[in-house]
């Protein structure tokens, strides 16, 4: 861990969690296991996103699980401060996250951040960024965004005139003025942790994948009158995740690239993304 992501660290409150999305079949990597579950640079997906929450400094991950529980848990056991929900069906993120809301009732005014589990590249610094754009702003839900030059399958980002945030469409259902937006939502978020159970109980499913979309929370909070930040905090090679075997080797060749980089002293040396 770098001085700077430690100073930072020891400034976030205490009172910060995680919840992260692991219930995924995986089913177009054709390997028959759960997306989490497969390896880049000799670990788990899911493993390299708690990694980064630990190292931001998260106190525990509260880790929804799904497709393969049981493996998915065994595949975690070495790791501390990870607790587990499961999904039983599988009706969107939003309904997966809502799985996690009896591990916050006793600590209902928490911030907690939202990620997925099978995006491994996504760093600490960035999350440390969103996460001080979130206290700073005293917001309900902050949103980290990245803009791509190819934004194609990625929820897009939709702001006002002013360029404060107005709500994220998913790339389904998108119009085409909507495609041409190249800021996109890779799915980092920060809430704060009352406000988005209550937002959650009032999401539809009314979209083209007849499911409750976790990225309607932001636009239903600020319907209600609380504040949603944005943070474009996010270099594009931390957005990728996993849907595909091809995505897999992008995403090993960059973490190997990450894990040799040493100097001299053989200490990690900080890459420019």
């Amino acid at each position: 861990m770098t001085t700077q992501i430690a100073n930072r660290k020891s400034e976030i409150a205490n009172s910060l969690d995680a919840i992260v999305l692991a219930a995924g079949q995986g089913t177009r990597m054709g390997g028959g296991k759960a997306k989490v579950l497969y390896e880049a640079a000799g670990r788990p997906l899911v493993c390299w996103v708690v990694d980064a929450c630990f190292e931001a400094g998260v106190n525990r991950c509260v880790v929804v699980v799904g497709y393969q529980a049981d493996a998915v848990r065994a595949a975690m056991a070495g790791l501390p401060r990870c607790t587990f929900v499961e999904q039983h069906e599988r009706l969107g993120t939003g309904h997966a996250v809502m799985m996690a809301r009896p591990s916050f009732d006793d600590a209902p005014t928490n911030d907690v951040l939202v990620l997925a589990g099978d995006a491994p590249l996504v760093q600490a610094r960035t999350l440390t960024s969103l996460i001080e754009e979130h206290h700073a702003t005293g917001a309900a839900a902050t949103v980290a965004t990245a803009v791509l030059d190819d934004p194609t399958g990625y929820g897009r980002v939709l702001r006002d005139s002013d360029g404060s945030f107005v709500r994220i469409v998913e790339h389904k259902d998108a119009t085409p003025e909507q495609l041409a937006v190249r800021e996109i939502n890779p799915s980092y978020y920060c809430f704060q942790s009352d406000k988005l159970f209550t937002a959650l109980t009032r999401i539809r499913n009314d979209n083209a994948q007849n499911e409750y979309y976790l990225t309607d929370v932001p636009e239903v909070l600020k319907a209600s009158g609380d504040r949603v930040s944005v943070v474009g905090a996010v270099p594009a090679e931390q957005v990728m995740g996993v849907n595909t075997t091809e995505q897999l080797k992008q995403v090993e060749h960059v973490l190997r690239t990450r894990t040799t980089m040493t100097n001299v002293n053989g200490e990690r040396l900080e890459e420019s993304a």
